[in-house]
């Protein structure tokens, strides 16, 4: 075997069996090894950012992580922006960069550059593996620290003559790491918290936003009297009817106060304590009370399911006391087209066990309230803020789980910068439903105007947060990539084009003209 083929051999026997990838010249000798492990699945992205969003919706739905292959330092550095979500939502992926092969690195060639320093913004792992002989061992490395616990970003940088030299060996996948248990101090602690006078919540996130640990957090809530909320943008809530129903921290850090408004405890599981998404003159970051103490019953290190139910036990829960949300659907909309109407067809329609990709950023603010009683489903959020998230998530979504269907909500000017995930989908037939909100402008950003302070702004300020001249088409553009799409302009054509499109399988997009709601 040469290098890439013991790396694959080790990547699949660990059970990293995708890859999504946009290579180059250094990264050959992989591609052909393909042919060699065909227990790999390579998926091929036209767009970095595209190839990395991919592993991270595929890490989420999977529940262990896929690998990328990037090509060099600009091939990192176009993938990095989707990498930084993943890290945000601790999501396990296998990030393979290709390099110069280790005797040209000194010529400084046009696409020399310093991998590591690039690497270093989204990794906690990192290894340059210089010699085939280990390039195995630290891909099974590379293998564990991204299983976690804590699922993490692992980098593993891959010299092109390390790839192409014969003589090396696959090797054995390392044990799975234990999770860290909850002190029996900390268990008694948050305990008698609970059971005490004083008002708290528990603020959950992460792996404790699964319907099991939802579950036990609700038995809980309801015994101690506590408050139940969600992080913002969790990775992946297990929602609607039939399972826990929960309330997520506002985005508005003034709509956030409101809700933590009193609280003299806060539990944290699996998540961190809030804080405001950006700076505002005036307004306080930290966005837990003054004279609220933060306790932390479980981090990213441990489980928090094993956690909640210790936890449960201690307070004395009982079983079957938990909240649970009823199945209720909104009525089909008619009239004019507006975000809202989308959003409560949706809701309506939204098939069993579907999986949902809401980049839907301001249009998709009505999209959690009319889907909370649709059937059970799992919801993903931008979970790192950069966006272009949405398309490529679900595309690994939808690799990940080939028998559920996945509903993208995505926004018009986010859509833009992973558009390629689109030619991804048609390629490999995957079941994605795109719902495009396009309201021609960067509507988050007019509100942002005035909350940090800069006034409504002029013409030319205004300019820069408008999508028009051209018109976007995304009928053409998607139809242009091998996707069959449709435009709806009233209630009663998104009402039925949206109905076909979950009816059937396959890549499809309906672009839903609607009006700005900023």
């Amino acid at each position: 075997m040469n290098g890439a083929q013991a790396l694959i051999r080790t990547l699949v026997d660990a059970g990293v069996d995708v890859c999504f990838m946009n290579p180059g010249t250094s990264e050959m000798h992989f591609v052909a090894a393909l042919d060699d492990v065909p227990e790999m699945r390579g998926v091929l992205a036209l767009f970095e950012g595209v190839a990395t969003g991919a592993a991270d919706g595929y890490s989420r739905i999977a529940d262990k992580p896929a690998s990328v292959l990037l090509h060099l330092g600009p091939g990192l550095g176009n993938g990095l922006a989707n990498l930084h979500n993943a890290r945000k939502g601790h999501t396990g992926v296998v990030n393979i960069v290709g390099d110069h092969a280790t005797y040209h690195k000194q010529y400084d060639a046009q696409l020399e550059s310093d991998i590591e320093t690039v690497a270093r913004n989204v990794s906690s792992w990192i290894r340059t593996s210089n010699e085939t002989s280990s390039l195995a061992a630290d891909a099974a490395e590379a293998v564990a620290v991204a299983s976690g616990p804590p699922a993490q970003i692992a980098t593993l940088i891959l010299p092109a003559d390390v790839s192409w030299t014969e003589g090396a060996e696959p090797a054995e996948a390392l044990p799975a790491r234990t999770p860290e248990p909850v002190a029996d101090a900390v268990l008694a602690r948050i305990t008698e918290v609970l059971q005490g006078d004083e008002p708290a919540a528990l603020f959950v996130g992460g792996r404790a936003c699964r319907a099991d640990a939802l579950v036990q957090a609700s038995r809980i809530a309801n015994t101690t009297g506590a408050k139940l909320l969600a992080e913002t943008f969790p990775a992946r809530i297990e929602r609607g009817a039939g399972r826990v129903p929960v309330e997520r921290l506002a985005y508005l850090a003034e709509f956030a106060s409101m809700q933590l408004d009193g609280l003299k405890h806060m539990i944290v599981v699996d998540s961190k304590s809030p804080v405001s998404f950006f700076a505002y003159p005036g307004k306080a970051s930290d966005l837990v009370p003054e004279g609220c103490t933060v306790h932390t019953l479980v981090g990213q290190a441990g489980d928090p399911l094993e956690a909640l139910t210790a936890l449960a036990e201690a307070v004395g829960a009982t079983e079957a006391n938990e909240t649970i949300q009823p199945e209720v659907r909104p009525d089909l909309p008619s009239g004019p087209l507006t975000a809202d109407a989308v959003c409560q067809a949706i809701g309506a329609l939204l098939p069993e066990d579907a999986i949902v990709s809401d980049e839907g950023n301001t249009s998709g603010l009505f999209a959690a309230g009319h889907t909370a009683g649709a059937p059970a489903h799992d919801w993903m959020c931008l979970t790192g803020g950069a966006i272009g998230q949405g398309l490529p998530v679900a595309l690994g979504a939808a690799v990940a789980a080939p028998d559920r269907k996945v509903v993208v909500l995505q926004a018009d000017g986010a859509a833009m910068f992973t558009l390629q995930a689109w030619w991804s989908m048609a390629r490999e037939e995957l079941d994605v439903v795109t719902v495009i909100f396009n309201n021609a402008s960067y509507a988050v950003l007019n509100m942002e105007l005035n909350r940090v302070g800069a006034a409504e702004g002029g013409a030319k300020a205004k300019e820069m947060l408008d999508l028009h001249r051209p018109e976007l088409d995304f009928v053409a553009l998607a139809t242009g990539m091998g996707l069959s799409a449709t435009r709806a302009t009233t209630a009663e054509e998104f009402n039925e084009q949206f109905a076909a499109a979950v009816a059937k399988k396959g890549p499809s997009v309906i672009e839903a003209i609607v009006p700005s709601i900023m």
